[in-house]
C-alpha cells in the first residue's frame, strides 16, 4: 500500500492495484458559500493532477472535500464513489460514472478492491456524511477513513483496520467545541481497531487560510503529544506524519482472512 497526503483531506491512495484519489482540493483557492470574508484556503501553490487516476473516492459534499475548482479540472469520465450529497455535486458538473453509496452500502471496485460506506460526520441537525473502509480483497488489508474524527456510528459495525486515516488533533470553536475531532476521539478508534499504523488528516501542512472562521478557530494537541497518548495507553499503533506530496510505502504484516 501507498499514501500520499496532499495536504488538508486530499489522499492518493495506492491499494489493490488501483489510484484512488481522496477528497480532491489540488488547484484554486477553497471557499465556503463564495464567502472569503468567512473563510478561505489557498496552497502556496497548485499540486500537479495525479496522472492515471483509477477512481475518485468522495466522503463529503462540502467545498473542502468535493471541491469544485478541482473537480472542474478532473477528466469527468473518471469513475466516482461517493456519499449520496457528493454524487449529487459530481451529477452535476456532467460526470458520466457517478456510484453514490449510502451507509451500509459496499461496491466492489475491478474485482479487487471494497468499498463501504459507513455514518461518518454529522453536517447540521439532518445530515450525516460517509466514512470509508477500504479492503483489499487480496490480502485483505483494511484501510479506514474518517475526515472530522466522528467515529462512534463506524466503530460499532467495524471490528478491525490495518491503517486509519483521521484526524489527531481538535480543531475547536468558541462555545460550539471541537468540529473536528481528534485526541481522545482517535484514541479510542485506535483501542477499537487496532492499526498498524494512524496518519493524521485535516489540519498541518503548507496551506494558508484566512478569515473569520480562520481566526476563531484553535487547535489542540500536536504529533508528539498524540504519540505519547498511544504509548501511555499501551498502544502499539504507529503514527506516520508525512509531508504534503510525501509517497509514503505502508508495510503490512499479515492480515486475518475475512
Amino acid at each position: 500500500m501507498f499514501l500520499t497526503w496532499l495536504d488538508a483531506n486530499s489522499w492518493l491512495i495506492e491499494i489493490a492495484g488501483q489510484r484512488i484519489l481522496l477528497d480532491p482540493w489540488l488547484v484554486g483557492p477553497l471557499v465556503f458559500g463564495n464567502q472569503p470574508w468567512f473563510f478561505k484556503g489557498e496552497r502556496p501553490s497548485p499540486l500537479e493532477i495525479p496522472e492515471q487516476i483509477d477512481l475518485i473516492l468522495l466522503s463529503q459534499g462540502l467545498p473542502d472535500h468535493a471541491h469544485l475548482p478541482t473537480l472542474q479540472k478532473l477528466d469527468r469520465t473518471i469513475p466516482v464513489i461517493a456519499s449520496e450529497n457528493a454524487a449529487k455535486v459530481v451529477q452535476e458538473l456532467g460526470y458520466t460514472q457517478v456510484t453514490p453509496l449510502g451507509h451500509g452500502e459496499t461496491s466492489i471496485w475491478a474485482d479487487q478492491l471494497e468499498i463501504t460506506a459507513l455514518p461518518g460526520s454529522p453536517i447540521g441537525p439532518f445530515l450525516v456524511e460517509n466514512a470509508f473502509v477500504l479492503k483489499d480483497l487480496t490480502t485483505h488489508h483494511r484501510l479506514y477513513y474518517e475526515p472530522h474524527g466522528f467515529h462512534t456510528a463506524a466503530l460499532q459495525q467495524l471490528e478491525t483496520a490495518d491503517v486509519v486515516i483521521a484526524p489527531i488533533q481538535d480543531l475547536v470553536l468558541p462555545l460550539l467545541g471541537p468540529f473536528i475531532q481528534g485526541g481522545d476521539f482517535a484514541l479510542a478508534a485506535v483501542k477499537q481497531l487496532q492499526p498498524q499504523y494512524i496518519l493524521p488528516t485535516a489540519s498541518g501542512g503548507a496551506i494558508e487560510n484566512t478569515g473569520l472562521l480562520n481566526k476563531l478557530l484553535t487547535i489542540k494537541g500536536s504529533i508528539e503529544g498524540f504519540r505519547q497518548l498511544l504509548q501511555d495507553n499501551g498502544c502499539s499503533t504507529q503514527v506516520l506524519s508525512p509531508a504534503p506530496g510525501e509517497r509514503v510505502v505502508v508495510q503490512l504484516s499479515s492480515a486475518v482472512a475475512g
